[in-house]
């Protein structure tokens, strides 16, 4: 059974979506096999590719829609959020 989650999430990094954040998103985004997308600014990116995320051009305050669909969807949505909220991270 494909479940499906979704989750809003706010840009907190002061750089937004930079490159070596969006190299993090990726990295996480692949150790499941659900199909993830972000979505901002009526723009959509796959996220397990690093050049349609840095395209988002999401910059800090960007509301964005995390959509995942896929046996391990929750924990995608759940781990992505983290990840994209944290300010400490590069």
């Amino acid at each position: 059974m494909d479940d499906k989650f979704s989750s809003q999430v706010v840009v907190r990094n002061k750089l937004g979506i930079h490159g070596r954040r969006a190299g993090k998103i990726v990295q996480e985004a692949m150790k499941y096999s659900a199909e993830i997308c972000i979505q901002y600014a009526q723009r959509r990116a796959n996220a397990k590719s690093i050049l349609e995320i840095l395209m988002l051009a999401a910059a800090q305050g960007s509301s964005l829609i995390l959509w995942a669909q896929g046996q391990d969807a929750y924990e995608a949505i759940t781990s992505l959020t983290q990840l994209i909220q944290n300010t400490n991270e590069i």
